[in-house]
């Protein structure tokens, strides 16, 4: 009889690649003397911990908290029915995990919101005077940090993020296979999708036809956003709420495909597709930012400070009389849509051979807007690889 999670799962990582991530995350605890650590996700798009350390992703704002140990099996709380009913997800999904538990609690039930965090303190209670080390507090709730650090009064808490970040951001050979599988289904969905946008169509319907070729190739999570613009516009990009415009001829329209892949992993593609002959102005920016970007490339190797290089982007842009950079125009990706290390102030990660960082400076001006957006390997030494195959070009219909 065939595995359950061989037939039902489109993608599931190598037990061997789970095992390697728990080995080094080990060490990297016993280094700074940690007994535990505690992570809790709620969405696909941000939830990169949950689904790196358990391979299950937490989805649709539904809280997964997981306690990882020095020594021996997870446990793991999910959304679903108390004991003494079979707890969710079931066994047969989860590896490295020692105990699972599920509850009935919702953060719309703000009753609810203390169920996790009891739970964990009934685990930890019994160690007394150990080390907890929190994973990303930014993704908890403060009703789960509040109950657990309140009730654990022994316990000795800290933030453990950069244990697991210094591990995650630097990619197997495993997962970089994944990562440039995502980057086929995005090449592919644009292909697909390019003779479909045409004068007569409204924005949201080029998303869901994008979003439906990429789940067909086997994508578990789809974020589509652009939008169209009249020439002479300065646009932005829009999402699915703001979609109802129709295209007309004479328009820009500025599609971001950033789904997954079947194995979680993200990467995302940025396209321009003019109604029309492509007014100069736009031609013109869509070069510079071109330049923007293989400037950055240029500086894009192991040991690079991530700081510097968002300095180096504004430096540029205010040379050609560009406005600055005000988001984050260069990331890591993984699990994660956005991850570490990610290109503005406050980050202290550094470059490293094997990340996969997505590029995608921005060049605006009063009327236009350009962008350009792929993802690239860092190697040892030499250029980084770009892992997109679509021409970087804006294309006209």
């Amino acid at each position: 009889m065939p595995d359950e999670a061989e037939v039902r799962i489109i993608k599931r990582i190598s037990t061997n690649e789970l095992e390697r991530r728990w080995k080094a995350v080990r060490i990297a605890m016993a280094e700074r003397k940690l007994d535990f650590l505690l992570m809790q996700n709620s969405t696909d798009y941000f939830g990169g911990y949950v689904k790196w350390f358990t391979d299950m992703p937490a989805v649709h704002q539904y809280p997964v908290t997981v306690l990882f140990p020095k020594s021996e099996g997870m446990t793991t709380i999910w959304h679903g029915t108390q004991a003494p009913a079979e707890p969710t997800p079931p066994a047969w999904l989860l590896r490295g995990v020692k105990k699972r538990i599920s509850m009935p609690f919702l953060p719309p039930l703000e009753y609810t919101s203390h169920y996790e965090a009891e739970k964990i303190v009934e685990e930890l209670r019994p160690f007394g005077k150990c080390q907890i080390g929190f994973l990303n507090m930014g993704s908890m709730s403060a009703a789960f940090y509040k109950y657990v650090t309140e009730h654990l009064t022994a316990a000795h808490f800290e933030n453990a993020t950069d244990v697991v970040d210094e591990i995650k951001a630097i990619k197997s050979p495993e997962e970089i296979e994944l990562i440039r599988e995502v980057c086929r289904i995005q090449d592919a969905a644009f292909e697909y999708i390019l003779p479909k946008i045409q004068p007569g169509r409204r924005d949201y319907e080029i998303y869901a036809e994008v979003k439906a070729k990429c789940a067909e190739m086997g994508s578990t999570q789809q974020l589509v956003i652009g939008g169209s613009f009249p020439y002479g516009t300065r646009g932005r990009l829009l999402d699915s709420f703001v979609g109802n415009r129709v295209l007309e001829e004479g328009d820009q329209f500025n599609l971001l495909i950033e789904n997954n892949g079947p194995s979680g992993m993200y990467a995302h593609l940025f396209c321009i597709v003019c109604l029309g002959k492509a007014p100069q102005t736009l031609l013109e920016q869509f070069e510079i930012a071109k330049e923007a970007q293989k400037h950055i490339l240029n500086l894009l190797k192991p040991g690079a400070d991530s700081v510097e290089l968002w300095d180096a982007n504004n430096e540029f842009l205010t040379s050609r009389g560009f406005e600055k950079e005000g988001r984050i125009f260069a990331h890591g990706q993984g699990y994660d849509l956005v991850e570490r290390p990610s290109f503005n102030p406050g980050e202290t990660m550094k470059v490293e051979a094997n990340m996969n960082i997505a590029v995608h400076p921005c060049v605006i001006s009063k009327n236009t807007y350009a962008e350009v957006c792929q993802n690239f390997l860092v190697p040892e030494s030499g250029p980084p690889e770009c892992l997109h195959k679509t021409p970087q070009r804006i294309f006209v219909n």
